[in-house]
């Protein structure tokens, strides 16, 4: 019989989303999220017992459709998800001078607001069953500091990590809630950093292990969905090499 369980990974068609995926694929069935088709398939590919994984297309920017869109696919699908991780991410750096209602429409429209609605869904009996037991929110070590040009980025993930613990607070015992922030991992979306050679030999002068892969971040998200951290609600689990902890002048 199928297990109809499930593992609900957003922005996993690429970067740490894609990877998170495929690892949690050797132990759990996975929905794989993304805005384009193609790019889901090559991950659900790339998965473990691919005929099992399933594919969820949605444009999170569009979060006022979002409830309606995941309702009906979970009761089409005739699942449960007991998991979910939010590794969707967008990130637009800017001078604070150069903002737009715009850009930080879809940051926190991304990164913030279609989490929460999300979660909001998940835990909706009627629709879910009331099957969620873990969520993990993939933030950012900027959550916690500054940096210039990272203003909207760092406001959104100081908002998931927020939402993080309050949620860890009204859904305990049968939820936990916790976040993963990164530090800079080499992905898609921080190509550019990483192209710049000389940016990017600077930036990892103050990261005392070097320099992060997508792994580094799954490895931490397998161990919040395991039994192994039963014990462990509404924290802020930094994997960044050691870059915030090193102030060494």
């Amino acid at each position: 019989m199928e297990n109809k369980q499930y593992i609900l990974v957003t922005g996993s068609s690429s970067g740490i989303g894609s990877c998170i995926a495929k690892s949690l694929s050797k132990n759990y069935n996975v929905i794989v999220h993304g805005r384009d088709l193609e790019k889901i398939n090559n991950v659900i590919n790339g998965c473990e017992n691919s005929n099992q994984q399933h594919a969820f297309i949605a444009d999170l920017q569009k979060y006022e459709d979002l409830e309606l869109v995941l309702s009906e696919f979970i009761i089409e699908k005739n699942i449960e998800i007991t998991g979910f991780v939010h590794c969707a991410g967008f990130m637009n750096m800017l001078p604070a001078k150069m903002t737009s209602a715009s850009v930080i429409q879809k940051t926190f429209s991304t990164n913030l607001f279609s989490a929460a609605i999300i979660v909001k869904v998940l835990l909706q009996r009627k629709v879910n069953a009331g099957s969620l037991k873990h969520v993990i929110f993939i933030s950012s070590n900027i959550s916690n500091f500054g940096a210039k040009a990272f203003s909207l980025y760092s406001a959104s993930k100081a908002g998931i990590d927020g939402l993080m613990r309050s949620l860890a607070i009204e859904l305990a015992p049968r939820v936990r809630v916790n976040s993963v922030l990164p530090g800079a991992i080499h992905t898609p979306m921080t190509k550019a950093i990483f192209q710049d050679v000389e940016k990017a030999k600077s930036m990892l002068s103050n990261y005392p292990l070097g320099e992060g892969f997508p792994l580094d971040i799954s490895n931490m998200v397998e161990f919040l969905l395991s039994e192994k951290s039963k014990w462990i609600t509404g924290q802020q689990f930094t994997v960044d090499g050691g870059r915030t902890i090193d102030i060494s002048g």
